[in-house]
């Protein structure tokens, strides 16, 4: 994704999943935002939005970030909201293991109280190893914990499969994860 694209998915991100007051944009049930309220009240605080870029955006995003209404009418943020959205997801049941990625100084307080969605509404889960460690990744050495998401739904966790690439959950006790063998030294608690 080239600067603009990244810079547009960042705004969208912010508008739709934290921030729609930032843009006087009134979210309908299930996270939707009009499109054209979006591009008028994105073009008024000096954007450069439109329903191409906003196609350009989806289309070359990786993690399905968001999603276009059938009649391409309405957008939304696929997950990662850290304001009250109910996306109408359907509760599912994994599987197989669902895995988590992490980073190594965050594993003293995941052992403790397990996974919790910090300042988001859910603990994103991935389906691969791969995507997992990715996430982790972003935020220093990556750790990946892979939970027993069959077990988790069995013990009336409710999970939601929001894309291809993503899981949620409220909450993953402990007893859910494995952890790695040893932690390194001189880890520091979140």
């Amino acid at each position: 994704m080239d600067d603009r694209l990244t810079q547009t998915s960042k705004f969208l991100s912010y508008v739709l999943r934290h921030n729609p007051d930032a843009l006087n944009l009134e979210l309908e049930p299930g996270g939707w935002a009009d499109v054209e309220t979006l591009i008028g009240h994105a073009r008024a605080d000096g954007r450069t939005l439109s329903r191409s870029r906003l196609r350009h955006v989806l289309d070359a995003g990786e993690k399905r970030r968001f999603t276009l209404s059938e009649d391409a009418t309405k957008i939304r943020a696929n997950y990662g909201h850290s304001i009250d959205v109910n996306l109408d997801l359907t509760p599912m049941s994994p599987d197989g293991p669902l895995h988590h990625g992490t980073a190594e100084q965050a594993l003293s307080s995941i052992r403790k109280e397990g996974l919790r969605p910090q300042s988001r509404q859910y603990v994103h889960l991935s389906p691969t190893w791969d995507e997992a460690t990715s996430v982790g990744a972003r935020h220093g050495i990556p750790v990946v914990l892979p939970i027993d998401a069959p077990a988790l739904h069995e013990a009336g966790h409710t999970l939601y499969r929001s894309t291809d690439t993503v899981w949620l959950t409220r909450h993953v006790p402990p007893s859910f994860l494995t952890f790695p063998d040893v932690e390194s030294e001189g880890q520091e608690d979140d």
